[in-house]
């Protein structure tokens, strides 16, 4: 299993036991953007570092305490805060880039599939998940980081070491999932980064305050967010670069709801750019609504740990491989498969394809045991 690495305190603290206990993978981390930005973007680090500092006041401005934790991660691991941040806006460095400038707009890798059952297909409980697929250097950079606050909810994420979330679920019962997205308005505008909004989305106590950490500000990239809760009710949520007016909301189609890397939910009215840069992405929903549909019984762990092991279309099906036709910075693989239950409070893993690494639970209970001052 990826590293377990569990924090507590203030912000910053937690920030400085997330470096110190992540280093060497922050470390790594940044080292391998360098590169990655530099194929994607075209940008030196002194470029990336520059761009990335116009993210702080937007950060700021949204939750100051993102910043601190930044700074605190840095500071554990002994590298610049700018460094940190720069990874934290990687999505806005590389997709925008994409969007930009149409020679790079095949480059994307292979992105994630992500799901949720209600109870009614689930056996009485609502399950969430995704592969997460991600550039081959995420083998080395993927932790699992748990953390107890003072002032919010508990949470656990699987994430790039350095980054503040990926997907996860919280103590108050929330979990999210996510896609990438690309449209013609991801132009690398400041605004609230996507790895800052979903570090928002865990210190959501209801699935209303998740929905809202996504409408208090601009936001600069697109991206889709998969909001689900313990009490069985799901939603899904497509946002555009903007404000409150730029999201587009989906809903369960028979008990499920399914996301890969495009826009398909009523609403959008841009360019999706996504369907050219990862147009492997309609063949994987396809794949999962044809599994589903074909499938007499429950949709329980079982179910959906085979689905994210799923090979049709391979190297670039649900369980991505990397496609030995492409230079390997632009190679990826799923890095990282799970399925969570934000009621039992339990998280199946899979560190690295779930073909070949066995899921392993874990059972989060006592990390997730403080409840919402809302719900008693």
């Amino acid at each position: 299993m990826y590293p377990r690495i569990s924090v507590a305190g203030p912000p910053r603290e937690r920030g400085r036991q997330y470096g110190a206990g992540a280093a060497s993978r922050v470390h790594r981390s940044i080292e391998a953007y360098r590169a990655v930005f530099e194929h994607y973007a075209g940008w030196d680090w002194s470029r990336v570092r520059r761009e990335a500092h116009a993210f702080r006041d937007p950060i700021e401005a949204f939750g100051p305490d993102y910043l601190e934790e930044i700074a605190g991660i840095a500071e554990g691991a002994g590298v610049d805060e700018l460094d940190v941040l720069a990874i934290n806006v990687r999505t806005e460095v590389m997709f925008a880039a994409t969007a930009r400038d149409a020679d790079r707009l095949r480059r994307l890798p292979a992105e994630c599939s992500a799901f949720a059952a209600l109870p009614a297909r689930a056996g009485g409980r609502l399950l969430v998940g995704q592969n997460w697929d991600w550039l081959l250097h995420s083998f080395e950079t993927c932790i699992v980081l748990e953390a107890t606050q003072d002032d919010g909810p508990n949470f656990v994420t699987v994430v790039e070491a350095g980054l503040l979330a990926k997907a996860g679920m919280n103590s108050a019962g929330v979990a999210v999932c996510t896609n990438a997205l690309v449209s013609d308005a991801d132009r690398g505008r400041p605004g609230v980064p996507y790895h800052v909004l979903l570090r928002a989305i865990l210190d959501a106590e209801t699935a209303t305050d998740a929905l809202s950490a996504l409408q208090r500000a601009e936001r600069s990239s697109s991206a889709n967010y998969l909001l689900a809760h313990e009490d069985g009710i799901a939603l899904d949520v497509e946002g555009a670069p903007g404000d409150f007016a730029r999201l587009f909301l989906g809903y369960a189609d028979g008990g499920v709801i399914l996301h890969t890397n495009h826009f398909v939910n009523a609403g959008f009215d841009g360019r999706d750019v996504s369907l050219w840069a990862m147009p492997d992405s309609p063949f994987r929903l396809a794949r999962l609504r044809q599994r589903i549909a074909e499938h007499d019984g429950e949709l329980d762990v079982d179910f959906w740990e085979g689905m994210l092991a799923d090979h049709a279309g391979q190297p670039l099906g649900v369980c991505s491989h990397p496609d030995p036709r492409l230079p390997e910075l632009e190679q990826a693989a799923t890095v990282a498969a799970l399925v969570m239950d934000p009621a039992a409070r339990r998280i199946w893993l899979a560190s690295g394809n779930p073909c070949d690494a066995a899921f392993e639970e874990l059972d989060c209970g006592e990390l997730l045991a403080k409840r919402s001052a809302l719900r008693g």
